[in-house]
């Protein structure tokens, strides 16, 4: 099984305790579920050590469920899910919150997946997935940042940059 890896990584105007705070309130999955990814949360356990949330997600007619555990987690600093049953042969998803001085922090997300259907999968949807987490997590990253950015521009200059 050959291990893909996705980062994002940017910084937000808030302290690694707030951000983390802001991923764990109720909430918080719905927030960053970007609006037009075909996704229902049928259970968000929150974040805690073994705590599972279950997700319906639709592909094309047929839906599937995709449970994921919660582990490692440190509060104020990271946690990660990790895929127990899913569309994946395998996703572990680090969300790491650094500090960088008392009132920023580095929000990153670490992906490392296998996607099924070895060679085959990789070849057809290695980077349709790829584009998709691009997608994404463009879309968590500005949505956290702006949810913090109270004085600022609502988009920041690089991420206004890079849709052009």
């Amino acid at each position: 099984m050959q291990s893909q890896q996705f980062v994002r990584r940017t910084r937000i105007a808030a302290s690694a305790e707030e951000l983390f705070a802001w991923h764990a309130a109720p909430g918080a999955l719905q927030r960053l579920t970007p609006p037009w990814e075909p996704v229902e949360v049928e259970k968000d356990g929150g974040i805690e050590n073994g705590a599972e949330t279950v997700l319906r997600i639709r592909v094309g007619p047929f839906s599937l469920r995709w449970v994921a555990r919660i582990f490692d987690c440190i509060p104020g600093r990271r946690f990660r899910d990790v895929q127990v049953r899913g569309p994946f042969a395998s996703w572990q998803h680090t969300h790491r919150m650094e500090p960088d001085g008392a009132s920023a922090s580095w929000l990153e997300d670490r992906i490392e997946y296998v996607l099924p259907l070895g060679w085959l999968g990789r070849c057809l949807g290695g980077w349709l997935v790829r584009r998709r987490l691009d997608r994404m997590f463009e879309y968590r990253h500005r949505i956290t940042m702006e949810a913090f950015a109270e004085d600022r521009p609502r988009v920041s200059p690089t991420f206004a940059a890079s849709r052009s």
